[in-house]
């Protein structure tokens, strides 16, 4: 594969029943923010959930760096470098800001359960090792959540728990994130700190390609170097936001006709 992107897709599809939920989707991203826009119901998270190996693709193949992706677990997955957050919160919400943040770190840890026990000096290393790369990520958003690290989730203010997920994300510097609509729930000045945190982590140099879906226009139009529509599992439009956004199969698909 052309060893400039970062991840590539050929002919993905997956049926669940009779349903084709995508079908035989082309996708590629280098070192930029893919938009991935469409109707409820035309794929998107599905296809994040295919690359992330949440699903195992029905036909096709998921190429990652030169690798193929097919056969591997979620958490292999995750170990190559791609990570993902969820439209809807998945944070512990009867643990602290920092324990949720640690567990995006759990692909990295070194130290067994009997280190633990039996060498705990070693442990703790690894643990504090772990907390500063947390402060490190979350900083990068919200400095004053640092602050409140040993309080509950459940305490935190909606856009400050969007921000720990996207910190729980790329605190083990991923390549490649999966963003699924991480403005959801936001009024319209948090969305807007949204966009900017967003575009944080494609400034902060690490080089990390993000594909993002949102329903919200003004993230994608400010966000994206290019942008995919979706509808009924396929590919129907792809080109910068101007072009997508004035193409007449995507404004039928969106306006039903």
């Amino acid at each position: 594969m052309d060893a400039l992107k970062t991840l590539k897709t050929e002919k993905v599809g997956i049926n669940f029943g009779g349903l084709k939920a995508v079908e035989k989707l082309d996708f590629e991203i280098g070192d930029e923010t893919v938009g991935l826009i469409g109707p409820n119901g035309s794929g998107k998270t599905t296809f994040l959930n295919i690359i992330s190996g949440i699903y195992k693709p029905s036909e096709g193949r998921v190429i990652f760096k030169g690798e193929e992706l097919n056969s591997f677990t979620p958490d292999a997955i995750r170990k190559k470098g791609i990570s993902r957050t969820f439209q809807t919160n998945r944070l512990c919400m009867n643990l602290s800001v920092i324990d949720n943040l640690l567990l995006g770190l759990y692909c990295e840890q070194k130290t067994s359960w009997w280190q633990a026990i039996f060498n705990r000096s070693l442990a703790m290393q690894e643990i504090n090792r772990g907390i500063d790369k947390c402060f490190g990520a979350i900083s990068v958003f919200n400095p004053e959540i640092v602050d409140r690290a040993y309080e509950l989730i459940s305490t935190i203010p909606l856009i400050d728990r969007r921000r720990i997920e996207i910190a729980r994300a790329i605190v083990g510097r991923p390549k490649l994130l999966l963003l699924d609509e991480p403005t959801a729930g936001l009024n319209k000045e948090e969305t807007h700190q949204m966009i900017e945190d967003i575009t944080k982590i494609r400034d902060s140099g690490d080089r990390i390609s993000i594909i993002i879906i949102e329903h919200d226009m003004s993230v994608i139009s400010k966000i994206s170097d290019r942008v995919v529509c979706l509808n009924a599992g396929q590919k129907i439009a792809e080109g910068s936001f101007e072009e997508v956004s004035q193409n007449e199969n995507v404004c039928m698909a969106y306006l039903g006709g």
